[in-house]
């Protein structure tokens, strides 16, 4: 008892319990050699022996509460450094698009939001493709309300069928709609087809761009889109634009970024060097009249971008599949 009354510490302490009553201590040693005794010599020291490891057991037990020791709870040292717990942060495209709103916000673009889920209207007939025209096929379009489930009467109102929105362009009509000019809106939001490979996924995010005012020409446009790109991507990044055709717009373009990749040399992402990030042009006259704007007063641009495609080509991230970003495999994910 004495040797216990000088234990001091939590530590020492267990030091002591495993010396004497631990599975090699000196008191199960002892009642161990038991074996050897006669019958006699066992009915004497027998009690003696249990009645002292009982009473060295509970002498532990009040020592260990004179000390300050939980029996069920191990010592904590409260001097030792904490553990720093993990911290999260934002997804790879909700960065690329926070940064996007601000880099428009300096010259003026607002950020609206129009709907994912909306009418056939919006989506294409307002914006110049009427309901039988083969440019809606190029679409891959998901459709919620599918039109041969309509009836005759109900297919004749393209506004009854509803679509996920295969592009942002569907926001145009509605903020012109608004009546309030000029306009300068982006819209981001998510579009959704029916394509999944290196460079399509089929839910996607896009940046819309609409410029409506007097007296706007290509040259706005080109500066408004270089801006973009100096911005985004650093002042010595190449682009191009690329005359193409879309229902929406005219004179069309599809606008190239140089591959970050392969830094322009072609690889299996841009194939030749360029990567199309999306399309812009001067805003068709048929979706000024349907959005109740005079076309012969106004006129305006307008641009469409991949987010995915766009923050993938950001310098330095050389990211070769889009499908990379929704893994949700940590391992990527925690480099950014």
């Amino acid at each position: 008892m004495r040797a216990l009354a000088s234990v001091k510490t939590a530590d020492s302490l267990r030091v002591f319990e495993v010396a004497y009553l631990g599975r090699k201590g000196k008191l199960t040693e002892l009642l161990k050699g038991l074996a050897s005794l006669t019958l006699e010599q066992r009915k004497i020291v027998g009690p003696i022996a249990n009645a002292t490891k009982q009473l060295l057991a509970e002498a532990v037990a009040y020592r260990r509460t004179t000390l300050g020791v939980d029996e069920k709870t191990p010592s904590v040292d409260v001097t030792l450094p904490g553990i720093r717990p993990p911290e999260g942060h934002l997804h790879l495209v909700t960065q690329a698009i926070a940064e996007i709103e601000d880099i428009f916000a300096r010259i003026g673009f607002y950020r609206v939001r129009h709907p994912e889920v909306d009418t056939d209207y919006y989506a294409f007939e307002s914006l110049n493709m009427p309901a039988d025209h083969p440019a809606r096929d190029e679409w891959e379009t998901f459709f919620v309300t599918s039109p041969a489930a309509l009836s005759s009467q109900e297919r004749g109102r393209e506004k009854s069928s509803l679509v996920l929105t295969p592009h942002t362009s569907n926001g145009q009509v509605r903020e012109m709609e608004k009546g309030k000019l000029p306009i300068r809106m982006i819209n981001i939001g998510k579009c959704y087809r029916r394509q999944s490979d290196i460079s399509h996924v089929p839910m996607f995010h896009q940046f819309e761009g609409l410029y409506v005012d007097t007296n706007v020409t290509i040259a706005h446009l080109k500066g408004v889109i270089e801006y973009f790109v100096h911005q985004f991507f650093g002042a010595t990044r190449s682009y191009r634009l690329r005359p193409f055709h879309f229902r929406f717009t005219e004179p069309s373009f599809e606008i190239d970024i140089s591959c970050d990749v392969c830094d322009g040399e072609g690889c299996r992402l841009c194939k030749e060097g360029w990567l199309e990030l999306g399309g812009a042009g001067m805003v068709h006259p048929n979706v000024l009249k349907a959005g109740k704007i005079d076309p012969k007063k106004y006129n305006g641009f307008a641009f469409g971008w991949g987010v995915e495609r766009t923050s993938m080509m950001k310098e330095g991230l050389k990211i070769d599949d889009i499908r990379l970003l929704y893994k949700n495999d940590l391992r990527f994910l925690e480099q950014f």
